[in-house]
């Protein structure tokens, strides 16, 4: 099923700023907020589908991506996308409600003091990592499995990524009581006001550790390099972001991982300079082969072409490879073209000989450029006019 318009599931203008989509996100949320639909499955779905619209459209970059290419743009699969949702959890939900709704994660426990045991937080989420892959145009013109390693915070094997000495070293916050938050009551000139906000005890997990793992000293990671297989389609572009989600750094205390982010650089060819989709080749002849015309071979992406070169050809001139460029990305049988500009070749040194048969020929009328001609003429009628 075609995913929807995020604009659309808000309710905004493509042109609406931040303030105007954040305005939009709280609207949609809390009338499909689950607090306010159990068991309503319909608006589950659409409290998760406005999550998602929010989480690109309030991020500056992944919103260009989007307005550019579509959901193509921010797909973490897509070779555009750069860390979209990639299908959100309701405790990724949940974790990102605090620059929306506060740190209760919920607006009906902030408005109206209500309780949501599932929205109690879990150990902050791990950082991104960013690497740079270099390919070659061969590789971009066929797409490629690299294999990288990376060195990065993993879950710790001793404690499972708990930070804990054992399980029974884990037991629930004495200030919350397990639940990870907090209620205040604060007088105000308008009454009593209940708030809500994340235990400082636990930090929101609703758990203490009594005795931390030897391994990581509780902080539920360790260094480790792991080797990531990295597919990349055919036809990425310089400065292009690819992004795997849950392949950063661990997060501590049992937190999800961050995102890969893999920037594309492209390898300097020995032959070729890249033009979009089109590749662009410098082919050198000598004058001789210009004006009587030759066969010469060329390099491609693929294995050498012959093409043959007209008699009386130009310097300037281009020759076109019909498809012999680079792909679209994700597209079906879209290619660019090879175009090969056609120099012609001045010997820097002569023999006598060959300077003697230069000299000769340049005397002969159809060496004689028509521009030189008139040139020619011009002076000689000017030569009469003052005589």
């Amino acid at each position: 099923m075609a995913k929807r318009d995020y604009y659309e599931i808000l309710g905004v203008a493509k042109s609406s700023d931040a303030a105007e989509i954040k305005k939009a996100y709280r609207k949609v949320a809390i009338k499909y907020h689950p607090d306010k639909n159990p068991d309503d499955k319909a608006a589950e779905e659409k409290f998760k589908e406005a999550a998602e619209a929010y989480e690109v459209l309030s991020n500056e970059d992944k919103k260009a991506r989007y307005d550019r290419y579509g959901h193509a743009g921010v797909d973490p699969q897509s070779a555009y996308g750069g860390g979209g949702s990639g299908g959100m959890t309701m405790d990724d939900i949940f974790s990102n409600f605090s620059d929306i709704f506060g740190d209760s994660g919920s607006p009906f426990e902030s408005f109206f003091g209500g309780s949501r045991t599932s929205t109690r937080r879990r150990g902050q989420k791990g950082s991104n990592l960013r690497i740079k892959v270099a390919l070659t145009y061969e590789e971009i013109a066929e797409g490629v499995t690299k294999k990288v390693k990376v060195k990065k915070q993993g879950t710790c094997d001793s404690c499972g990524g708990s930070g804990a000495k054992d399980s029974g070293s884990v037991q629930n916050c004495t200030t919350c009581g397990g639940s990870g938050y907090v209620r205040q009551i604060k007088s105000t000139f308008l009454g009593q006001m209940q708030t809500t906000t994340v235990c400082p005890g636990c930090n929101g997990s609703g758990q203490q550790i009594t005795s931390k793992c030897t391994s990581c000293k509780g902080d539920g990671r360790r260094a480790i390099e792991e080797t990531i297989e990295i597919d990349i389609p055919a036809g990425v572009e310089e400065g292009m972001q690819l992004s795997m989600r849950g392949k950063g750094n661990a997060g501590p205390n049992s937190g999800s991982s961050g995102d890969l982010l893999i920037m594309i650089e492209e390898k300097k060819h020995k032959y070729f300079t890249r033009d979009g989709q089109n590749i662009m080749f410098d082919l050198f002849i000598n004058f001789a082969d210009a004006a009587l015309g030759t066969s010469v071979e060329v390099p491609t992406l693929s294995k050498p072409v012959k093409i043959t070169i007209p008699p009386g050809t130009p310097p300037g001139k281009i020759f076109r490879l019909r498809s012999k460029g680079l792909p679209v990305v994700q597209s079906y049988n879209q290619r660019g073209d090879q175009l090969i500009n056609v120099n012609i070749w001045t010997p820097q040194t002569l023999t006598p000989e060959e300077r003697l048969l230069l000299e000769q020929m340049r005397e002969m009328e159809n060496f004689q450029p028509k521009e030189g001609k008139d040139q020619k003429g011009f002076f000689a009628r000017m030569k009469d006019f003052f005589e």
